[in-house]
């Protein structure tokens, strides 16, 4: 029996059996692949559908999440833990696997400081060392120089003029009064081998009874290594007032006066033994006792043992 189809059901069956689309255009996209990281120049090729429906395409959802999928199980398969297991590994924006940084136990901080102090120790002791030697070497010189004494003795004084007289001090006193100029020679010598010597003195005074009657400077000089000086000092006072020490003036014969007066002085010496880092310093006081005769024009010669140096 021949059972005839009513139009509906052909209606509910067309879309069961869709019609035959024309014949699909397939086209190749060549994508990097993991060969190709290694150093192999070839490429694969993935024959690639020509899609006529939204469905078909390639930016579907469930197209995108299947080739995220299939990557990412892919770079699962490539990371292994030592178990066997897949390792768990996070992914960063390019969806590569981010791989654990090897930290280094230990700082370097506390080895640079270590260094920096070690330099500053051996800076420091270098330096300490450097001063004890410098500062011994400098004590040896200072002993060596030490016993070269400057050599002072006096030679003469002459006297050109002396005069005792009756006046008056400044507060009208009366008094006698004592005039004289004269030169005195003196003579240094510096034993030094090696270095020479800053000279100088304290006033040079001619003292009566306690009372300075005449007074001199020596100019301060330098004086060269293993070498002899004759200095010239003027001496000199101008109505110096004696009070009771004039009493005992006597005039000798031929109204000729004599005058007992000591000569005092000190001689000051400074050798440079290395600048001034290193000096000598020497001190000789020189004491002359002496009798002046107001009549006598030549000069006085004191020998050796007629002063007393110290």
């Amino acid at each position: 029996m021949i059972h005839t189809k009513s139009e509906s059901d052909i209606a509910s069956l067309a879309p069961s059996s869709p019609p035959r689309s024309p014949k699909r255009q397939v086209y190749y996209v060549q994508s990097p692949s993991r060969d190709s990281q290694d150093g192999d120049k070839a490429s694969s090729i993935h024959p690639t559908p020509n899609c006529n429906s939204p469905m078909e395409s390639p930016s579907h959802p469930s197209i995108g999440r299947h080739s995220r999928n299939s990557s990412s199980s892919r770079f699962s398969g490539i990371f292994r833990s030592s178990s066997g297991r897949k390792a768990h590994r996070k992914q960063n924006d390019k969806g590569w696997p981010e791989c654990n940084v090897i930290v280094e136990e230990g700082k370097y901080d506390d080895l640079d400081d270590d260094k920096g102090f070690t330099r500053r120790c051996q800076a420091l002791m270098a330096l300490l060392s450097f001063i004890v030697l410098f500062s011994v070497f400098c004590l040896i010189i200072w002993g060596a120089g030490r016993p070269y004494k400057a050599e002072v003795n006096v030679k003469s004084l002459a006297v050109n003029n002396i005069y005792v007289g009756t006046g008056s001090d400044f507060t009208g006193v009366i008094t006698k009064m004592l005039s004289m100029n004269g030169s005195l020679r003196i003579s240094v010598y510096n034993p030094a081998t090696f270095f020479g010597i800053h000279v100088s003195s304290t006033p040079i005074n001619l003292v009566y009874s306690d009372i300075t009657v005449a007074t001199g400077q020596l100019k301060k000089y330098y004086q060269p290594r293993k070498s002899h000086r004759l200095a010239l000092v003027n001496v000199e006072g101008s109505k110096v007032p004696l009070y009771g020490a004039g009493s005992s003036l006597l005039a000798a014969t031929n109204d000729s006066i004599q005058v007992p007066l000591t000569l005092q002085f000190e001689i000051r010496s400074r050798g440079n033994v290395v600048g001034k880092l290193v000096t000598t310093k020497h001190r000789i006081r020189v004491s002359c006792p002496l009798v002046i005769d107001s009549t006598s024009t030549k000069p006085m010669k004191f020998k050796k043992d007629s002063c007393v140096y110290g």
